[in-house]
């Protein structure tokens, strides 16, 4: 079916569409830049209400798996393809990308000039956008954040290690709590609501997870959050990087199209290392906002120089703008979670985290 994508700023671009469950859907639409990954993407919680533009112009070759979902539904509002294979080859695979989301209802616009989208994108910013089988764009709805549609309702807990960690769940992805059970961790999922209860689990440590939407929308909590980081080792994780900036009183502000993809540098300040990053948020912490705390920028971006993590003076606390668990994308940055459990392990007076 003949299809059109309308952005906010006036373009429109044509293209062969399937609305799935929905004839008009509206969304926040970004690009990601990685060649694979896209069932992560898909699956990534933090992409929640947003219209994905795959730039790789052919998606889908080595289809659907069974095991690399980071939530147990399609996240994303839609996605815009150059090309979406409907065949598929790879071992693992069990149905094409297109199959897929035709499944869970996931509207899609495929031989659409995704060069000229990102164009626009790059040039105006994040901005709403709509598909549609009209020429005419209509009245663009509001775009609703809903973190609960993301953040666990139940407590949950995974792995059998002696070390116990609590996750704050604001959108979580799997491969952060797999990542940390693989070094022997037991880990508690417990949603945003029940932060009052972590004092209660006797936890080693604490990690914020990544999320959707604007940090601010977490005002009311952030008293909570200080309260629980200050008592515990903390690790922070995108929108947990963010909150952590926020609950000791710097300041955040939405970039202009974000960070989104797997091939992002990033300066360690503490050892001028540079590592390759996967990334996946439109906010940033605003780096003079740090100076009134006693927070220090730990990472950098080399493109751009905006803030990609930091640690506290006093209390344990580290936490990154990029993810260090990574899927998709380059695993360099892993080593976070082994700094991480250093800080838990001399926290507790134990050996440095092997």
């Amino acid at each position: 079916m003949k299809g059109y994508l309308h952005l906010e700023n006036g373009s429109s671009f044509e293209g062969e569409i399937d609305l799935g469950s929905d004839f008009k859907v509206t969304g926040e639409i970004v690009f990601f830049t990685g060649m694979t990954g896209y069932q992560e993407v898909l699956t990534d919680p933090s992409y929640q209400n947003q219209i994905v533009v795959f730039t790789f112009p052919l998606i889908g070759n080595y289809g659907i798996n069974e095991s690399d979902n980071e939530s147990i539904r399609p996240q994303i509002k839609g996605a815009v393809f150059y090309e979406c294979c409907s065949a598929y080859s790879h071992y693992e695979a069990k149905s094409s990308l297109k199959e897929y989301l035709k499944k869970w209802g996931i509207p899609f616009i495929e031989h659409v000039d995704t060069r000229a989208v990102v164009k626009q994108i790059r040039e105006s910013g994040s901005m709403k956008a709509e598909f549609s089988t009209s020429k005419e764009k209509t009245t663009q709805h509001l775009i609703q954040e809903d973190i609960y549609q993301v953040s666990s309702d139940a407590i949950e807990t995974y792995g059998q290690g002696k070390t116990h960690l609590v996750l704050v769940d604001f959108g979580y992805k799997k491969s952060i709590v797999t990542c940390l059970t693989k070094r022997g961790c037991r880990v508690t999922i417990v949603p945003i609501d029940n932060i009052d209860r972590i004092a209660q689990m006797q936890p080693d440590g604490i990690i914020l997870s990544n999320g959707p939407g604007n940090p601010e929308r977490y005002t009311y909590a952030l008293s909570k959050i200080n309260r629980v980081i200050t008592k515990y080792p903390t690790l922070g994780i995108c929108l947990g990087h963010q909150l952590v900036a926020l609950s000791f009183g710097a300041k955040t502000k939405k970039l202009h199209f974000g960070h989104r993809g797997a091939n992002h540098p990033v300066t360690d300040l503490k050892t001028n290392q540079v590592f390759i990053t996967s990334q996946n948020h439109s906010y940033e912490v605003i780096a003079n906002s740090l100076k009134p705390t006693d927070l220090i920028v730990r990472f950098s971006h080399i493109n751009d120089e905006s803030v990609e993590g930091v640690c506290h003076k006093t209390y344990p606390i580290l936490t990154t703008q990029f993810h260090p668990e990574a899927h998709p994308g380059p695993t360099e940055s892993e080593w976070i979670f082994d700094e991480f459990l250093n800080l838990v392990a001399v926290s507790k007076g134990d050996m440095l985290y092997a």
